[in-house]
This record gives structure tokens, C-alpha cells and sequence, in this order.
């Protein structure tokens, strides 16, 4: 099977600002991969026009074998999708929604009703296809909303943000469905603020900033090549004086926020004993992550 998504040297403006600057990327079959970036880093327009929904400037698209967005419909017959923003028609019941939707696709009715009850149990809605929108809970919308996008069996699932706003219980039984989907052998293009939602789900990721890929690859890989082993995290309202006065001589990389300083090396042992001498402080010896990484590249500065 060809790539289901293919993204060389897209560009798209919206004025005098270049929103998407060149981007290129290529999706395996079967693997779940993830575009991370901070508000502003044109993740949302990459998508729209992988979609065909936004007109890029320039750069080619093929999603699933097909231009875009010359024939984007053609190509979106086999993609579904999880808006960052539930969309459901809250006139519908959940049977009602699955059914109007798969009727986009020129499904059937029979083909529709023959899937929902699967979809259903998938999403965790056994018993619920007759209930009214208003009686669900906003996890349970979340799931119908991914219920609803895999109505057409498509061969990639394109999920923006499938899980902000909800509970940890609704978060992990997404992200167990969404694995189970990659066992099916489904492809995904995730978009997330989660970096522990891409370390668990993503078989490869590329961080975008300002419109442009900084770094891809595997978590792991990431991990191993842009951050040192260890952080040590030092808190208190004494922790940015004892950072000026002792941090350099154990760690090259110092990052201060607020009352906590943050400590990258890869010993930490002697950092730990020099800590203990100072009962005020408060520390947390961890393993680096990936969100260590996307602050090292994109920055601790807030994002509107």
C-alpha cells in the first residue's frame, strides 16, 4: 500500500505571514503519526489543506493516492476525521448522527445500520443509540464523535486534539481504542497538546514551530538525541537564589520558571546529595520526557 499521506514543501500565507513554511512529511501505513507544536504553529492549517478544506500556496498533497485538492472529495470518500471541536448535530439522537453522517459517504442505510452497533460497542456506547445528545457526557460525545468518523471504514483517521477537555477515566479508554485501531492496522495523523498522549500513541512524531518541522522521529529517538537523561526538579520561593548560586556546577542546561528550576543532566547523583543539605527545597528526580523536549525547542513562553 502507498502512503496515505504524502506533504512535500507545503507553504500557505494569510497575508504578510507565512502560517506553513515548507513542511514535508510522509505517513507509513499502520502507524500513528503526530504533528506537535505550540498555538500558532500552523498544525491546524496543515491540516486543513491536507484535507482539501484550505487552498495551499504552493506544495503537493496526495491523500490516498489522490492530488489535493483537485480531488480531495475523491480522497476523503477513505479518511475520516475528529474535528478538534465535537460537532454533532444535537438534534440527533446517536443512532440518528451515525446514520446521517455515513449517509456523506453514499453509504446505504442498510450498510449504516449493520455497522452501528459495532461502532457503538467501540466507542463504548453499547445501549445508548437511541439516547438524545444532551444526555451524554462530554466524554461520551467525544467518543461518538470518533465513532462517527470511522462510520465510512476509512483507511486514515486524522484526530485534532481527540482528547482535550476530558476526564484521565475518558482520555485512557480513547487511547485504547485508538491502539486498538493501529492493531487493525489503521493509519492515524494526530494533532495533540498531550506530550504523554504522543509518547503512548505515536510510532513517529515532528515537532513544527512557526511553520516549520524543527525535529521527527520516534519519542524515544527524540528523547535520546535532543535532551540529557535525568531532570531534577528544585521548588520553592528559595529555589531561583540557591539556582544562582549552585546550579552551574551540576548541570550545563538550567531552566528557572517561576519557583522551580529545572535541572538537565545525565548523573544526578552528586546534584541529589548537594540537594539534601537544603531541607527547604523541595525536589523531583525524574527520567526526561518528550514534553522536556518540545520546551527545550519550542520554548517555555506562552502561546496565544
Amino acid at each position: 500500500m502507498n502512503s496515505p499521506l504524502r506533504v512535500q514543501e507545503l507553504r500557505k500565507s494569510y497575508g504578510d505571514r507565512e502560517v506553513v513554511a515548507g513542511l514535508s512529511f510522509e505517513l507509513v501505513p499502520g502507524e500513528c503519526y503526530g504533528l506537535l507544536g505550540p498555538n500558532g504553529a500552523g498544525k491546524t492549517t496543515t491540516l486543513r489543506c491536507c484535507l482539501g478544506l484550505t487552498a495551499p500556496d504552493s506544495g503537493t498533497i496526495r491523500l490516498i493516492d489522490e492530488p489535493v485538492p483537485e480531488r480531495a472529495r475523491e480522497a476523503r470518500q477513505k479518511v475520516g476525521v475528529v474535528p478538534q471541536f465535537d460537532n454533532l448535530d444535537p438534534d440527533f439522537n446517536c443512532r440518528e448522527n451515525l446514520m446521517v453522517f455515513g449517509r456523506y459517504f453514499g453509504m446505504d442505510d442498510r450498510a449504516i445500520a449493520a455497522r452501528i452497533p459495532e461502532l457503538m460497542e467501540f466507542a463504548g456506547l453499547s445501549g445508548k443509540e437511541e439516547a438524545p445528545l444532551r444526555s451524554l457526557s462530554g466524554g461520551m460525545k467525544r467518543r461518538l464523535t470518533l465513532a462517527r468518523a470511522l462510520i465510512n471504514d476509512p483507511d486514515l483517521l486524522v484526530l485534532d486534539e481527540p482528547t482535550t477537555g476530558l476526564d484521565p477515566q475518558a482520555r485512557h479508554l480513547i487511547w485504547e481504542r485508538l491502539k486498538r485501531l493501529l492493531a487493525q492496522g489503521k493509519t492515524i495523523l494526530l494533532t495533540t497538546h498531550f506530550m504523554d498522549e504522543a509518547e503512548r500513541l505515536c510510532d513517529r512524531l515532528a515537532i513544527v514551530d512557526t511553520g516549520r518541522i524543527i525535529t521527527q522521529g520516534s519519542p524515544r529517538e527524540l528523547i535520546a538525541q535532543e535532551i540529557e537523561h535525568s531532570v531534577v526538579e528544585v521548588f520553592g520561593e528559595d529555589a531561583p537564589a540557591w539556582a544562582t548560586q549552585h546550579a552551574a556546577q551540576f548541570s550545563r542546561r538550567v531552566e528557572t520558571t517561576g519557583e522551580t528550576v529545572f535541572c538537565y543532566l545525565n548523573d544526578a547523583t552528586d546534584l541529589l546529595a548537594h540537594l539534601a543539605q537544603f531541607p527547604e527545597l523541595r525536589t523531583l528526580h525524574r527520567p526526561a520526557n518528550l514534553e522536556d523536549v518540545f520546551l527545550k525547542l519550542t520554548g517555555r513562553e506562552l502561546r496565544d
